[in-house]
């Protein structure tokens, strides 16, 4: 890959590896880039740590072509005493 520049400021960005993957990032701290892959696997990455972290922690979701945006919810009850009258 040849190396990118800011479009802000025209520095060369600095590639570093990160997990998986790598990140391209400004030196003057402008903002950082990724390829699709290399976010896939910082995605993976975290839904691994999330799987073997412990039961506390939730798995990022798959990223599919055919998601959907998850139903509307309520808003939560403040008490017990709300949920009567829904």
């Amino acid at each position: 890959m040849e190396p990118l520049t800011c479009p802000q400021c025209g520095t060369e960005m600095e590639r570093r590896p990160v997990g998986e993957g790598a990140v391209s990032s400004c030196p003057d701290g402008h903002g950082v880039f990724l390829s699709r892959s290399d976010l896939g696997a910082l995605v993976e990455s975290e839904g691994d740590w999330h799987r073997y972290a412990g039961q506390h922690t939730a798995p990022m979701p798959r990223i599919t072509p055919n998601m959907t945006a998850p139903p509307p919810t309520r808003t939560p009850a403040r008490a017990w005493v709300e949920t009567l009258f829904f």
